[in-house]
């Protein structure tokens, strides 16, 4: 049983040092000097100790002035960069068409997309009816939505099937709990808030009736649906999920013929149906879940169609009866491929898409209905994105899909089904002088600590004399979950690219890019691959002359930034310059407290450090359990006061507990956005001038500031 034992030096106050001094110096010329009040945790043999505790407390007001210290302390170390900063600021925005408008997309008699306007933060939602060519109706306008607020977030966004309501959800926090509404797109009215902490929605076809899901207070997952009536006002509760490892979730098929209840953990799932026609019957289960097995499904005709990894852990495709869907009825279509991971399904009436991937590069392959026949959609770099598009007509003969690289700005087709040809609908548009044959991208792999083979993503101008191996190198991963670290276009790395800088994106164990085997051995008693494999594939870059072994910098967030201190920790000899978001870093506390959001339900990607195998493997890597004497990089550590998913006091405890072992020089930052949630600011603006911040860290830190950014010639002297 966990014990815990807190010594408290002070018997006067608990937010006092022992020499009476405030928890953190006010002034920005010296970096905070954070109070300590020693606590103790005895388990599993071991003693876990924690002088930071007491920065749990968010209403104490000692924890915001200490963080506004470090804000101050930040914002005095980088005033010199400011010049910079603006320059970077304002590349980044030259890089964007500011007044544009997304490709539009059918659903019922409308076609729907949004745009952006020149000065604003947000963008606005509208859509025409029958043509592209009618008069445009706003739907939302998320800039209005956030006046008065420092933090907008619209969740949920679904229109009822006669295409006159709207439930949409906003958050105004950025802790991701949202307030439900119902808009009247006739008259623009909004509802009074039909729900709190609302996570999914979804309509039935009598368009007076919502199913929605929200969040436990304590686990803030999602684990309850209600069933609410326009008419009576009425919500009732159709489904609890008892089991803290689950989340919930509802949607309807493209078919609009049912909707579905997904429920699932890390590696568990289940899915119920209910004919959309009729909103009050009950609720049916295809197949009771199984420990580790996952089934996610579709819908034609009458038949589902099931992904599901109960024959192996790439996923196959059966089909089930609608009728009697339950696993002794499964047809299997597509059968497990050890080297091709089945990662998504769509399915329309004539035809339906595999979303692959192979080689850890993503593929789409249409196959005919009728006749069976395959297609595969080529592209035509080396690395790439392709995802599908918002496909919501069911339908159709043509499928949308998007597709960038590292250097071809995203870009919106339609694949014609019968013709078998894609038409370009739109690639973004990249002004400020951007020209993508300056630019080159490959994949090499690297070889990991235990002979593994570890694809990575490079990005670099052709015109860098790259053979001397003097570049400075730019490495991000994330490596956590079985999420794919995307070979995306961003026009804000345009300011690293042109400065010199050599960007990579390791895609390490623990994420999915090789399928669903790469995430397990790099997740519970395999973690530590995660961060050799990154230790190695930066080593190979160096090693192959992209760049200088003293001139690297590293980023990575929330995950990643468990990444970021676990190989600070392990090598901090390999690194210059470290860039850590949000970053989930104080593993062995976190992990040991059940009352937090999300920790039971993480058990089945990090272990459950209550069972001493897991507590002794777990405190091999915690970033916050392993710092020690030693000298540290350049360190730029980045949260919000308002994170729901890794709280603001792991990386404030990380920094704290830094400065009084770090026995360098290298300078040590902690930016707090007071205002924020896990994915920072929420207007694109603000966003600029969060990564122009950063930008000015990383190439101060390597010598580089004198550049002179996008368009002009390569300078990467120190």
């Amino acid at each position: 049983m966990q014990k815990s034992v807190v010594v408290l030096f002070l018997l006067m106050s608990t937010f006092l040092q022992a020499d009476d001094k405030p928890a953190a110096a006010a002034t920005g010329t010296t970096p905070p000097v954070a109070k300590k009040i020693h606590t103790e945790n005895h388990i599993n043999g071991g003693t876990l100790v924690d002088d930071y505790q007491w920065m749990r407390e968010k209403s104490n007001p000692e924890v915001a002035q200490y963080l506004e210290a470090e804000n101050a302390y930040a914002d005095s170390v980088m005033k010199s960069t400011a010049a910079l900063r603006q320059k970077l600021y304002d590349e980044m925005v030259s890089h964007i068409k500011e007044t544009d408008v997304n490709v539009p997309y059918k659903q019922g008699d409308y076609f729907y997309y949004s745009r952006w306007e020149k000065g604003k933060q947000y963008p606005i939602l509208a859509r025409k009816k029958g043509s592209t060519e009618t008069p445009e109706q706003i739907t939302i306008d998320v800039n209005e939505l956030a006046k008065g607020q420092t933090f907008m977030s619209l969740g949920a966004g679904e229109v009822s099937p006669d295409g006159n309501l709207l439930a949409y959800s906003i958050d105004n926090t950025g802790f991701r709990q949202y307030k439900l509404y119902i808009r009247d797109l006739r008259t623009g009215k909004d509802s009074a808030v039909i729900a709190e902490k609302v996570g999914s929605v979804a309509w039935a076809a009598d368009n007076q009736t919502i199913f929605y899901t929200v969040e436990e207070d304590k686990t803030k997952r999602q684990y309850r649906m209600y069933r609410h009536n326009l008419a009576s006002g009425k919500d009732e509760q159709v489904f609890e999920e008892p089991d803290e490892r689950f989340n919930v979730g509802v949607g309807r098929t493209r078919s609009d013929k049912f909707l579905m209840l997904e429920i699932g953990s890390h590696t568990t799932s289940e899915v119920r149906y209910l004919d959309s026609s009729t909103p009050t019957a009950e609720w049916k289960l295809i197949e009771p879940r199984k420990q580790d097995v996952e089934y996610y499904a579709d819908h034609r005709g009458d038949q589902f169609f099931i992904r599901t990894n109960d024959k192996g852990r790439n996923y196959r495709l059966v089909s089930a009866p609608v009728n009697a869907p339950s696993a002794a009825n499964w047809k299997e279509i597509v059968p497990v491929r050890p080297d091709v991971m089945l990662n998504g399904l769509d399915v329309f009436e004539d035809f339906y898409v595999l979303e692959e991937r192979q080689n850890a590069l993503p593929e789409l392959t249409i196959v005919n209905f009728a006749s069976g026949e395959k297609k595969r959609i080529a592209f035509p770099e080396p690395v790439y994105t392709a995802n599908p598009g918002t496909n919501r007509e069911f339908k159709t003969k043509a499928y949308r899909y998007g597709y960038q690289s590292l250097i071809t700005p995203a870009s919106v087709f339609d694949y014609d089904v019968e013709k078998h040809t894609s038409t370009l609908l739109k690639q973004t548009e990249v002004p400020g002088g951007y020209d993508p044959t300056k630019y080159a991208s490959e994949r090499v792999w690297a070889t990991a600590k235990d002979g593994v083979k570890v694809p990575i993503s490079v990005v670099y101008r052709k015109d860098l004399k790259k053979a001397d191996g003097s570049n400075p190198l730019y490495v991000y991963s994330y490596g956590s979950y079985g999420i794919i670290v995307p070979v995306n276009f961003g026009a804000t790395r345009i300011s690293l690219l042109d400065r010199g800088v050599v960007m990579a994106y390791a895609h390490i164990r623990g994420g999915g890019d090789m399928g669903k085997p790469w995430h397990d051995a790099g997740r519970m008693m395999n973690k530590m691959n995660t961060f050799t494999d990154f230790i190695a594939a930066t080593e190979h870059l160096v090693a192959n002359k992209y760049g200088s072994r003293d001139r690297i910098a590293i980023e990575g967030g929330s995950a990643g930034g468990l990444l970021m201190g676990a190989v600070t920790n392990m090598r901090p000899d390999l690194f210059k310059v470290v860039i850590s978001h949000v970053p989930f870093v104080d593993v062995m506390n976190t992990m040991l407290d059940a009352s937090l959001p999300l920790t039971v339900g993480e058990y089945e990607e990090w272990g459950n450090p209550n069972e001493k195998p897991a507590y002794d493997y777990m405190l091999k890597y915690s970033p916050y359990d392993n710092l020690k004497k030693a000298s540290y990089p350049a360190i730029l550590v980045k949260t919000s006061f308002n994170d729901s998913q890794v709280m603001y006091w792991e990386p404030a405890k990380y920094t704290a507990k830094l400065r009084t072992l770090k026995d360098d020089k290298h300078v040590l930052l902690l930016k707090t956005n007071m205002g924020a949630g896990h994915g920072g600011a929420s207007g694109r603006y603000d966003r600029f001038k969060e990564v122009a911040f950063d930008y000015a860290f990383i190439l101060t830190q390597l010598g580089i500031e004198g550049a002179q950014g996008s368009g002009d010639s390569i300078v990467t002297g120190k």
